[in-house]
């Protein structure tokens, strides 16, 4: 989340007496020994490591503690309702299938496909067996699929009828694919590709499923269970490898973070109630799957899911469904608030809107509490953190609107000097190091990359930031080329790669320009070879051919001269931003 060093909002004025408690105060209440948030110091390979002692100490055990929601209900999609007993059925039955065709611990197990409700029937069954769960970007371009799929080592790959249609012609170049299952083909699937119906049936029929447990496989809480791609600075996107405790931890944090704001207001804990949250970010990211899912199925909580976002139907939805919570990204938010048809429907039920992996203005904390009467929330985390570390919300985050927040109380932060070698002192910026539960195990078949980004428990997070004198971070700039448009990371040297190959294009750049809702977008700059022409559509639509339709620059400028570079050779962007 971007900041600005001077913000009106700052000068908020807290309710009479807030807070009740400083973070200190709370954090010995809430985390001594026999509390729910009690934590403890475990060896995490070699390292030692403050986690959550009450975590699930996997997805399997959290996946029997949701059967125990019964008949509340779990997964909504249009007419399609799910309730946690009938999921869990699903899981189970696929879980058996998998060990069937052959899937044992520790292999790769794609998943490829919009949010449908069986996106977390096949998440929870690969991951109970011990399988790696790859989400793979529902978004991608054929190749950029293959490559998951190749760099993964997938045996087995379960996904939608139009992830298929993409990778089907490409089935020469994955050697290491034995098994394909397709969710909702329209037409008939060629063996040995099989349809997920006849394995679990379609959603609304999970409960005629047989009831049984899951197989019973000895996974610990470190073991592998995710690998989700980032973008890298330079070539192909990295694959995080994350464990069962990095997944299984978010679901505390969410819960302590909730626990912190009642405190703070001088408010005895919450007594649990069921909440229904509208998800409109692709579970294939880490904020849906682990921050939002995590904490759902631990709390037996609703999801609702929706094909595209659609600010009319979302609003239909939290009219009809009594939607407690949304947001994912700033622009759902924006998206909500600016509607001109807003108040011909029913929002009440809204009281909180939370967000992250975006930049955020900070006036949109005032417009939720304004417009909606809801509490805002946002939070600061990274693929290889799987998701959350900070949480800020409600009071605190009206009182500090250009803050992401303090890390939980099972993570730290520091700031550090460019090289790495000293902390920073309080409020000085330097490059933002994260530790805790959460961080992930490292990159898939990249021990280069993992030994430059992770340190003795600690994940480089390439960020620069400081920390006020309470813990509170505030992101002032990325370290690495990177822009985020509505929560997707696009990094330039991908797109500049791209465009480098056009024969015109002799010198290229990619920006991020601001948009109020999106938090940024692509704009690139371009500087054609002598001789040579080429249009703004012509490149956009290379461009647009080669990778996901998000990294599309929306503008291409063209110079006659050559970009503005250092004494090092590189380009000095900043400059650039100001031809937009």
């Amino acid at each position: 989340m971007a900041t600005q060093a001077i913000d009106p909002l700052e000068k908020w004025t807290p309710p009479l007496g807030w807070p009740l408690r400083s973070r200190d105060e709370i954090e010995t209440l809430l985390c001594a020994p026999g509390q729910p948030f009690e934590m403890e110091m475990v060896d995490i390979d070699g390292v030692e490591t403050r986690v959550w002692k009450n975590a699930h100490p996997s997805l399997a055990a959290l996946a029997e503690h949701a059967r125990g929601h019964g008949d509340g209900e779990f997964l909504i999609f249009e007419d399609e309702r799910v309730t946690y007993a009938n999921w869990y059925r699903a899981v189970a039955a696929l879980a058996v299938e998998l060990q069937k065709i052959g899937v044992s611990k520790g292999d790769r197990v794609s998943l490829a496909m919009r949010n449908l409700p069986e996106w977390p029937v096949i998440f929870f069954a690969a991951a109970s067996i011990g399988a790696i769960v790859v989400p793979l970007n529902a978004w991608w371009t054929d190749q950029e699929l293959v490559f998951g799929l190749e760099n993964s080592q997938t045996s087995v790959l379960l996904c939608d009828a139009e992830r298929w249609d993409r990778i089907s012609p490409h089935l020469e170049e994955l050697p290491d694919l034995k098994h394909v299952i397709v969710a909702r083909s329209q037409g008939e699937l060629a063996a040995p590709v099989r349809s997920l119906e006849s394995i679990i049936g379609r959603p609304n029929d999970y409960g005629d499923l047989p009831d049984q447990k899951l197989p019973a496989v000895d996974i610990a809480p470190d073991d592998a269970a995710t690998i989700f791609y980032t973008s890298g600075t330079t070539g192909q996107p990295k694959g995080a490898l994350g464990s069962h405790r990095n997944l299984t931890s978010n679901a505390v944090s969410a819960g302590y973070a909730g626990a912190v704001t009642a405190l703070r207001r001088g408010n005895e804990l919450p007594e649990p109630t069921v909440r229904v949250g509208l998800t409109v970010i692709p579970m294939f990211h880490c904020t849906a799957c682990s921050a939002t899912m995590m904490p759902t199925v631990h709390g037996g909580h609703k999801m609702i899911f929706l094909h595209k976002w659609d600010t009319v139907k979302a609003m239909e939805i939290i009219e009809r469904e009594k939607v407690n919570a949304t947001g994912g990204v700033p622009f759902i938010a924006w998206q909500l608030i600016e509607h001109p048809d807003r108040d011909k429907y029913d929002l009440s039920s809204i009281d909180s809107i939370s967000y992250g992996g975006a930049p955020s203005a900070p006036e949109l904390a005032r417009k939720i509490y304004e417009v909606f009467g809801a509490l805002p929330g946002n939070g600061w985390g990274m693929t290889e953190t799987m998701a959350s570390v900070t949480g800020h919300s409600a009071e605190d985050y009206l009182h500090r609107p250009s803050s992401c927040g303090p890390p939980v109380a099972a993570a730290d932060l520091k700031v550090m000097s460019e090289d790495g070698s000293r902390e920073m002192p309080v409020g000085e910026v330097g490059e933002l190091w994260a530790r805790g539960p959460m961080v992930v195990k490292g990159y898939w078949r990249r021990p280069d990359a993992t030994a430059e980004t992770f340190v003795d428990g600690w994940v480089r997070t390439g960020d620069l930031a400081r920390l006020d004198d309470e813990g509170f971070c505030y992101i002032v700039d990325r370290a690495k080329d990177m822009i985020i448009r509505g929560g997707e990371n696009i990094y330039s040297s991908e797109v500049e790669n791209v465009l480098y190959d056009h024969p015109a294009v002799m010198d290229a750049a990619l920006i991020g320009i601001d948009h109020k809702t999106l938090g940024e977008e692509p704009a690139a700059i371009v500087q054609l070879a002598p001789g040579k022409t080429a249009s703004e559509a012509e490149l956009q639509e290379w461009v647009r051919e080669r990778l996901a339709n998000f990294k599309v620059p929306v503008k291409i400028l063209f110079r006659a001269e050559g970009l503005p570079r250092n004494a090092n050779g590189k380009i000095l962007k900043k400059d650039l931003k100001a031809l937009f």
